[in-house]
């Protein structure tokens, strides 16, 4: 069997950025959306819109869902440096109990575009938004397009650093490590302590026999 030819950095950049060479070609400037948060039993749902010019692509991009924590952590201040536009926007368990983590996402990620003003918006499979331009939704956009894979890091790098934060004020849960993920840690400690007001409690009736 032939074995496959691991893609070069450039060959990735290339790919990456397909989507929006087509639309720099055009005369037209892409941003990119994404959303880390949805999942997780507590902290809140954070999204990106970020917008790099052709001129200033940072390499390495990609999925942040594909990078170590460390690499994610290197490419957050070359690609907020590099930017044009990078923006993000906190919704916290609140709004997410109140209108449910999709709305809260949708509502997010308008938030977070409402000052772009670029000619198309690349966004990561959500559609429907009320938005400065015209957007395009991608499945699985944060490995296709560059513009989202900026965003994903962006957003995940913002939330992970917050959970950080939040760890320090209620180290019973583990949030450093999980970053409010359901692991079996994280359950376990819920159980035994309850849970805080960063726990969002539409996710969390289950665990704790809808006695919350």
């Amino acid at each position: 069997m032939e074995r496959r030819k691991r893609e070069t950095a450039q060959e990735k950049l290339e790919r990456l950025t397909a989507l929006e060479r087509e639309l720099w070609d055009a005369g037209q400037m892409p941003g990119g959306i994404d959303e880390v948060g949805r999942g997780p039993l507590a902290g809140p749902v954070v999204t990106a819109c970020v917008s790099i010019p052709r001129d200033r692509l940072v390499p390495g991009v990609d999925d942040s869902k594909k990078l170590s924590e460390k690499r994610r952590e290197q490419l957050y201040p070359l690609l907020l440096e590099a930017a044009d536009y990078a923006e993000t926007c906190f919704l916290g368990p609140e709004v997410i109990d109140e209108i449910n983590i999709l709305a809260a996402t949708r509502r997010a990620m308008e938030t977070c575009a409402a000052g772009f003003r670029g000619d198309v918006l690349l966004i990561d499979a959500v559609e429907g938004l009320s938005l400065p331009c015209p957007a395009r939704a991608l499945i699985h956009g944060d490995a296709l397009s560059y513009m989202i894979g900026a965003a994903s890091i962006v957003a995940k790098v913002t939330r992970d650093r917050y959970m950080i934060e939040l760890d320090e004020k209620y180290p019973m849960y583990g949030f450093a490590r999980n970053k409010g993920y359901g692991t079996a840690e994280h359950i376990a400690a819920l159980k035994k302590y309850g849970p805080c007001p960063e726990h969002r409690r539409s996710f969390i009736g289950r665990i704790l026999g809808d006695h919350e």
